[in-house]
């Protein structure tokens, strides 16, 4: 008797695979929305804490294992405590600019910063060859803010990274130096300005936060009232109302719906604290670009093309006008044209022979020229007998001598 055979283990209902189309278009979705880096353009005033706020976010992405991509464009730095992918003093010596063109310390950073914009394009390539391997591109500025802020450099560097990867403005304050209102309404001036300058998505970020917390500065831009009583404080310290402690309060009403739609946040290069709201912070920039900013550029990308196609079609149709191809200037002549069979405008058609009727004309005016000529030297010489003597008055003047004129 045969052994009974096993029966096989019962699977779950089988779901059918999706059909190939499907398939293809949900590769294709997830091909088309990869996760792209964000660039992060650092600027602040000089000694607001850049270069060490920029080592503490190096640090905490190499401790999270998803190291950035860094780009210094501070020519002036002697020291980075942080190793540059793409390094500006790489490419221009800013000290040899100020020699060669007897420039100051701010007119050499100018100058090596527009050195170096020219290549700008293969730096580009260099970090879209690097963009699928890394989440975040950090960009340090120099601390000169006004050099990169207001320059044509600055502007061609922010537009073409913008254009390229989502991109957000990370503005460093220096909070302790902040705790006064003429100083915090001098950074949110500054702060403002750089963002209508971008309209890039914005961060304030309130540095240097284990000296001084930044609670103050965030209960001032929440609230009107506060900064309006810390000003008026101020002003009893000074000796009285001024003149610079009405405008301030003026500016501050101003800069209410400035205030309404911005992210601040408060961090410490030194020990690490904020760096996960700072990220946080990046990462809603991000969204603002994907669906404000990005939505903006494909806009004017496509006015740019549809105006260049214009006038490309503009510039043809002269050419045509010109050449007579056009309607209405085709049928010009008599017999030719669109129903004479010429299509090369109001000429008159060639001869059967190929030969053009102003060629035979011209070909027989050379022959009889050239018949004239040897005519012309085969004629005898006339001699004196030949020439009949000249008659005046009807008789014949032989021998007859006038006189010369007195």
């Amino acid at each position: 008797m045969a052994a009974p055979q096993a029966e096989p283990p019962q699977a779950g209902p089988s779901v059918p695979p999706p059909p190939p189309a499907v398939a293809a278009e949900g590769a294709a979705t997830g091909d088309k929305k990869e996760k792209e880096p964000v660039v992060i353009i650092v600027i602040g005033m000089a000694g607001s804490g850049k270069t060490t706020l920029l080592q503490r976010l190096n640090s905490h992405l190499h401790a999270q294992r998803t190291p950035p991509y860094i780009l210094n464009l501070d020519p002036a730095v002697s020291h980075m405590p942080y190793a540059a992918n793409i390094d500006i003093r790489d490419t221009v010596d800013y000290k040899e600019v100020m020699k060669q063109y007897n420039l100051g310390p701010n007119g050499g950073i100018l100058t090596a910063l527009n050195l170096f914009t020219t290549k700008f394009d293969q730096v580009l390539g260099f970090v879209e060859k690097r963009a699928h391997t890394v989440d975040h591109i950090l960009v340090d500025t120099p601390g000169q803010i006004e050099i990169f802020t207001w320059s044509a450099s600055g502007a061609i560097i922010t537009d073409a990274v913008a254009a390229t990867l989502p991109t957000c403005v990370a503005y460093v304050i220096d909070t302790p130096r902040t705790t006064a209102p003429a100083t915090f309404m001098s950074n949110m001036l500054y702060a403002c300005s750089i963002l209508y300058k971008t309209r890039l998505p914005f961060l304030l970020v309130f540095n240097k936060v284990d000296a001084a917390p930044h609670d103050f500065a965030l209960e001032w831009m929440a609230d009107f009232e506060a900064f309006q009583a810390a000003l008026h404080a101020a002003a009893d310290n000074e000796g009285g109302e001024n003149y610079m402690n009405s405008l301030m309060g003026s500016m501050c009403l101003v800069l209410e719906e400035f205030y309404r739609n911005l992210r601040a946040v408060g961090v410490s290069a030194m020990t690490g604290q904020g760096m996960a709201e700072f990220f946080d912070a990046v990462e809603d920039a991000r969204k603002e670009y994907e669906a404000d900013y990005r939505p903006e550029l494909q806009r004017l990308a496509a006015e740019k093309a549809a105006k260049a196609d214009a006038e490309k079609q503009s510039s043809l149709d002269r050419l045509m006008k010109d050449m007579s191809v056009s309607q209405g200037g085709a049928s010009a002549g008599a017999g030719v044209g669109v129903g004479g069979g010429n299509p090369f405008g109001p000429h008159a058609p060639l001869r059967e022979d190929g030969w053009d009727d102003d060629e035979d004309s011209e070909d027989e005016r050379i022959r009889q020229q050239q018949d004239d000529e040897e005519e012309a030297d085969a004629a005898d010489e006339l001699g004196k007998q030949d020439v009949a003597e000249l008659e005046f008055g009807g008789r014949e003047h032989t021998g007859v001598r006038w006189p010369r004129p007195q």
